[in-house]
């Protein structure tokens, strides 16, 4: 049995531990998934990446629990990337601040990681300086004498998964990890930004917004491993797909003793799964850029290739239910005879394929995604 409840008391935190030959496999293979993209990146454009990242900037909330605008977030990502065609809607500040964090740790990972750093993310992410309706310490650590606790139930019968170090200890704990992530590391990359997460959301600094700011300083990690300033996958996402076993492995790690193996393949398993998740978006983003190719002296009509562009957007399984009438007309404001027109040229065309319904049921399918398909 443990002799403390949680990893930040043992005696020889924060100098963690693992077992190499545990690791081998899943590390090789993140390195061959790793070298396989790195041939590709070559071919992704500025929307490809602006795709990455409105995805990536998603998932970090949504790990949270906030839901975030995706057009908002398409516009600050289009703004920051000189982007004029992914999304038109006017930013919001805290969307803001979560884009410039992202786009802060992947472009400039070859700076040093400061505390004014790490409070401006903190300060972007809550610039009413407000969590909810709850006011809270922004752009500075936490502080205060209650304890910091990761919780879940309802009001009676809260359980406590974790407790941070007290916030006394929270500048002594920041400037030790600091110290560690600016120096060179003699570490493999990849365990390097495993150990960056788990100890960064272990010390729990601020009020609010740790788990965003770990995912960011992983990615801050990633790119110093990578040296590269493009993103090319999103973490984030694969996070949340698997948002539970992630809480578990966090909680058992942090009342675990200093022997981080597990979290450390749960993390290259995880990073393995985001490679593999962007190899495929890279190779459609190629299909896409090839169709248009094609289609360049087509005779398509503004909402002709408005309603093509929702179709290759949404993927091979995106677009759920096909295009209708009814959801043409939705999405052009045209008349349904006109919108029945318009999807029978692009049908006679060969860009659209009709499934089996009949009348005003029938339902079509680009067919460049039904091919894959087959």
């Amino acid at each position: 049995m443990a002799k403390y409840k949680y990893i930040w008391q043992e005696k020889g935190w924060p100098h963690f531990i693992w077992d190499d030959s545990q690791l081998i496999k899943e590390l090789s293979r993140a390195r061959q998934l790793q070298g396989q993209l790195h041939s590709k990146i070559q071919d992704l454009g500025l929307e490809s990446q602006a795709k990455i990242l409105v995805e990536d900037a998603q998932m970090t909330s949504a790990i949270e629990g906030e839901k975030l605008e995706v057009n908002s977030l398409r516009s600050s990502v289009a703004r920051r990337l000189g982007l004029s065609t992914v999304g038109e809607h006017l930013e919001e500040r805290k969307i803001e601040g979560l884009i410039s964090m992202l786009i802060d740790a992947t472009q400039n990972h070859e700076k040093p990681m400061t505390k004014e750093r790490l409070w401006g993310w903190q300060a972007g992410l809550f610039p009413t300086g407000h969590s909810g309706i709850h006011k809270i310490e922004v752009g500075k650590w936490r502080k205060g004498q209650e304890p910091m606790q990761v919780v879940s139930g309802q009001m009676g019968k809260v359980k406590v998964h974790f407790e941070a170090p007290p916030s006394s200890l929270v500048k002594t704990e920041m400037d030790q990890y600091l110290k560690w992530l600016n120096s060179k590391p003699d570490t493999d990359g990849l365990i390097r930004a495993a150990m960056a997460h788990l100890w960064f959301v272990t010390i729990h600094p601020f009020d609010d917004g740790n788990g965003r700011l770990a995912r960011a300083l992983t990615d801050y990690c990633l790119a110093q491993d990578e040296k590269k300033s493009i993103r090319y996958y999103s973490l984030s996402s694969q996070i949340s797909k698997d948002r539970g076993n992630y809480y578990r492995q966090l909680e058992e790690s942090q009342k675990g003793g200093l022997d981080i193996t597990p979290w450390i393949i749960w993390f290259l398993q995880t990073f393995q799964k985001a490679l593999l998740k962007s190899e495929e978006l890279i190779h459609q983003s190629m299909m896409i850029g090839h169709f248009w190719k094609e289609q360049a002296q087509a005779e398509l009509s503004p909402r002709q290739r408005k309603v093509i562009q929702k179709l290759l957007d949404a993927g091979p399984d995106g677009y759920i239910g096909g295009m209708t009438n009814k959801k043409y007309v939705s999405l052009t404001r045209v008349s349904r005879e006109t919108a029945k027109r318009d999807l029978a040229d692009l049908e006679e065309k060969g860009i659209l394929q009709r499934g089996h319904e009949k009348g005003r049921s029938v339902k079509y399918f680009l067919k460049m995604w039904e091919n894959k398909k087959g």
